[in-house]
């Protein structure tokens, strides 16, 4: 499935953007860099258990290891000492990254209850994207029974876009289900 992806970006979507931009080498095309998958746990500095499983579930979804990120400072406010965990991410890349992509739009996107689409306004201004997820359900490979509570996450998809329109006009083109606005 990644490898179709993949081809059908070198063979149908870099002639198209190229003919869109009026871009005369390849290399000006704007591609996919990476996808990060991050999720925050704010009860994990006090629940190991949590960690835990959101690493478990990380790890099925994405198909790798992820990090576990750390404080960098302390936050008494939010009871949080230096070095303590407060979430977990991981990064894809090449193959695993096409895979993921593939999986999140033809599998978990559709599966949101009322999806109308994703909001075409969470670019960055340098051709990025970053969706958040409410829930980790949508994804098939994530079973019911197994999970212990709800978390959401952020998928940021990095591309060498100059800017937002190029950065829409790939993600269109690989099957991003943006809505009209």
């Amino acid at each position: 499935m990644a490898e179709q992806l993949k081809t059908r970006y070198q063979e149908q979507i870099v002639p198209k953007l190229k003919e869109l931009f009026g871009y005369q080498n390849i290399h000006q095309v704007p591609k996919l860099v990476k996808i990060t998958v991050n999720r925050g746990l704010g009860e994990a500095s006090q629940n190991a258990k949590a960690l835990e499983s959101s690493v478990k579930e990380i790890a099925t979804i994405t198909g790798q290891k992820p990090v576990v990120t750390r404080a960098k400072k302390a936050i008494a406010g939010f009871k949080i000492r230096e070095g303590m965990p407060v979430g977990v991410m991981v990064t894809l890349r090449s193959e695993r990254m096409y895979s993921f992509l593939n999986r999140l739009i033809n599998l978990a996107l559709p599966r949101i209850r009322d999806f109308r689409g994703i909001s075409p306004k969470s670019f960055d201004g340098r051709g990025n994207y970053t969706l958040g997820i409410r829930e980790q359900l949508i994804f098939p490979e994530v079973e019911y029974d197994s999970i212990d509570q709800i978390r959401g996450m952020d998928i940021s998809i990095i591309t060498t876009a100059k800017t937002d329109e190029e950065g829409r006009a790939l993600l269109k083109e690989m099957g991003m289900p943006f809505r009209d606005n």
